[in-house]
């Protein structure tokens, strides 16, 4: 069992607070939980909130020397670390746990130090006052999440739940995270690349939106060849304007979008068959395995036999201890 240690503060919001334990806590609902999820503060008794009620925290920072994950889902812009809390995350990471800062806990991510010399995501709305505040780091406010590894760090509060749907996806697969998100009613994956906010008009809901058809329209073909010219005539535009609408829409080009959501069916098909990856490859309309096996290794860092060795393993083990 992971445990993930989410730190709250005087005054957070519980909204924010919310999104970790929602996320971390609703995966494995079926069986055994698969994290633990503890909340935790400086100052550990009643918490007051802007939502017109306190919490009541019963955990202390000694709870972060003990978590995988660190979650920090909000914080206060402009206002320094403690130094025991600085003290306590940077122990906490030297231990080897993840550092996660979401939407405004991206402030304290780069106050604790951890991100010098490194990037950091946070909302766009706070972006230049964080930059100023910390020069030694470099901070995005044109993608939603950011992952590094040991520090990862997210936009506003939608982006927030995509980053810890990623998070799951990493920890236990592109199927458990995609149930998740169907039981939370959201979108299964959104690119940490996609732009924060489309900087052109949405569609009402009445009318059409055709970004939106041709998306899901190449999702329902991803085993078909999809060229741009046929793509865009499902979008009823030109090529050089479907392209510039598609990235306005979500940050890429549609070629690499398409590349993402190949690489992402094919990571569910290895999770959750036991199909070749010659059949796979077929399937996701990367032709060849060799092809498959280049893709996913530049993408996700390993080879598709290695992933599936890793999450049919897992899923078998939770499977027994059910």
């Amino acid at each position: 069992m992971r445990t993930v240690a989410v730190l709250a503060f005087d005054g957070i919001s519980p909204f924010h607070l919310s999104v970790p334990s929602l996320v971390f806590g609703r995966v494995g609902i079926e069986g055994p939980p698969p994290y633990r999820v503890d909340v935790c503060a400086e100052q550990p008794g009643s918490l007051a909130t802007p939502a017109g009620f306190d919490i009541r925290v019963q955990h202390g920072l000694d709870t972060l020397t003990r978590a995988d994950t660190v979650v920090i889902p909000s914080w206060r812009a402009g206002e320094p670390l403690s130094g025991e809390l600085r003290a306590a995350l940077r122990a906490a990471h030297a231990g080897g746990a993840r550092i996660v800062g979401l939407c405004l806990g991206s402030w304290a991510v780069a106050a604790s130090g951890l991100a010098d010399g490194r990037e950091v995501t946070t909302h766009w709305a706070s972006a230049a006052e964080l930059a100023r505040a910390f020069p030694a780091v470099r901070v995005r406010a044109d993608t939603l999440w950011s992952d590094l590894g040991d520090v990862v760090t997210s936009a506003g509060v939608a982006a927030a739940l995509d980053c810890c749907l990623h998070l799951v996806r990493g920890d236990l697969g592109s199927k458990a995270a995609t149930e998740l998100a169907r039981s939370l009613v959201t979108a299964p994956h959104r690119s940490g690349s996609q732009a924060q906010y489309i900087p052109v008009a949405v569609p009402d809901a009445a009318d059409d939106d055709p970004i939106e058809r041709a998306m899901v329209w190449a999702r329902t073909h991803l085993g078909d060849p999809v060229d741009l010219d046929s793509w865009a005539r499902v979008a009823l535009m030109s090529r050089r304007t479907f392209t510039r609408r598609f990235r306005d829409r979500t940050g890429t080009s549609p070629q690499q979008w398409l590349l993402l959501q190949r690489t992402d069916r094919a990571r569910l098909l290895l999770e959750s068959t036991t199909d070749t990856v010659e059949r796979i490859a077929v399937d996701t309309g990367f032709g060849t395995a060799v092809s498959l096996r280049h893709h996913f290794h530049r993408i996700l860092g390993t080879s598709p036999a290695a992933h599936r060795t890793s999450f049919q393993g897992q899923s078998r083990a939770v499977a027994l201890s059910s």
